[in-house]
């Protein structure tokens, strides 16, 4: 099954909606890709799923096969969940596109080492990312608009959980997916 915009289509190229596409792989997994993200719904023990994905499998969905896929991204309690899920990547995807977010090239030093690449999502707000670990690094400007009680001095905010503090204080630059993880990451008790 494809997506509402498929490929051919003249809509489908000025429409940022990425490829979606469901189905069977050949040993039986129910699997979907979203533009070139692949995903499967895998057995786990006692009768559990988790969701598995990929990068860029290049054959069709009926030729894939479980030990195509690498990543673990959490436990899917059906297909439907599956559904969800891989529909859920794709809305994410689909406004990423949107927000014009650059690439660039960064030997900045980050808290963390040196950046080995960089994400502009605006002026003074830019993601590194490192050979261990990586975060957003705020302009002087930007970092004033971080609630003061939130604010890290520096303007430098980790990726596992102070990059929230970044999402919910510029939200218009994030997806909506993007969001709701912040929400998640700020109301979580610290361990």
């Amino acid at each position: 099954m494809t997506a509402p915009f498929p490929a051919e289509s003249a809509a489908a190229q000025a429409d940022p909606f990425p490829r979606t596409e469901f189905g069977r792989s050949g040993d039986g997994l129910a699997v979907a890709c979203v533009a070139d993200t692949a995903f499967a719904m895998l057995p786990a023990r006692d009768g559990r799923h988790y969701l598995a994905t990929a990068w860029r499998i290049s054959r069709p969905l009926t030729e894939w096969r479980r030990s195509d896929f690498y990543g673990h991204s959490g436990e899917l309690a059906d297909e439907a969940a599956f559904r969800t899920r891989v529909l859920e990547n794709a809305e994410h995807q689909r406004e990423r596109k949107m927000l014009g977010r650059v690439e660039q090239h960064s030997r900045a030093r980050t808290p963390w080492g040196a950046s080995q690449g960089a994400t502009v999502y605006a002026e003074g707000i830019t993601a590194h990312s490192t050979a261990g670990h990586g975060g957003f690094k705020l302009s002087a400007e930007r970092n004033r608009k971080v609630h003061p009680m939130l604010r890290a001095t520096g303007g430098w905010y980790e990726e596992d959980a102070a990059w929230a503090i970044v999402a919910i204080t510029f939200p218009q630059l994030f997806t909506s997916f993007e969001r709701r993880c912040a929400e998640r990451t700020i109301k979580a008790p610290e361990h």
